[in-house]
This record gives structure tokens, C-alpha cells and sequence, in this order.
């Protein structure tokens, strides 16, 4: 069973960065896919940033410009790094690893993020 670890969230003013890191239990190199999404009380879960096939990035339009997602295949870790944050970027937000194109999700615990003055 894989295991995914996150860690990285926390509180940070408007404006502010931080960086997510998900932490693999297995080698990442050859997986479909790892990402992020996010969650907020009473919405539904949505995708942040993608990397598939291990090079093809993809992101929300309301991420575009600035988080980038990226990956240390030596470490198993793939990371999200968040600038410019708006109180709106506030939620949970959850790592998940895909190993083929049809297979389910695994998905870590969640990390929170609260972005207010």
C-alpha cells in the first residue's frame, strides 16, 4: 500500500508564499501522475497542479502563474510551490498519486492552508 505524507501548510498573510511537500513511500519516477488538490468546508475537491507522465504540468486557472508544481524523483517528493496567496487559496489541500492512467487515486492525509491577515 502506498503512503503519502504531506506537510508545508500553514498560516501565511496575503501575498505570502509557502511550499507543499508530498512524500512517497514508493519510487515515483515511472508513476502517471502525482498532484494536488484542495478542498474548503462545503465545496467540492478540486484539482491544483498535475504532473503527468512525469513532465507535462498542468494547472487550475486560478493557480496559473503563481504555484508551480515539481518533483524530486531522488526523494520520492513532489512539491508545490505557492506565491502570491489570496485568502481564497485557503483549504485543504491533498497530494495524490495515480500509477496508471485508469487506476484510482491513492491520496494523502491533507494539509491545511490558511491565507489571512
Amino acid at each position: 500500500q502506498v503512503q503519502l505524507v504531506e506537510s508545508g501548510g500553514g498560516l501565511v498573510q496575503p501575498g505570502g508564499s509557502l511550499r507543499l511537500s508530498c512524500a512517497a513511500s514508493t519510487n515515483i519516477f515511472r508513476m502517471y501522475s502525482m498532484g494536488w488538490y484542495r478542498q474548503s468546508p462545503g465545496t467540492e475537491r478540486e484539482m491544483v497542479a498535475s504532473i503527468v507522465s512525469g513532465y507535462s504540468a498542468v494547472y487550475a486557472d486560478s493557480v496559473k502563474g503563481r504555484f508551480t508544481i515539481s518533483r524530486d524523483t531522488a526523494k520520492n517528493t513532489v512539491f508545490l510551490q505557492m506565491n502570491s496567496l489570496k485568502p481564497e487559496d485557503t483549504a485543504t489541500y491533498y497530494c495524490y498519486l495515480l500509477t496508471g492512467r485508469n487506476s484510482p487515486k491513492t491520496w494523502g492525509q491533507g494539509t491545511q492552508v490558511t491565507v489571512s491577515s
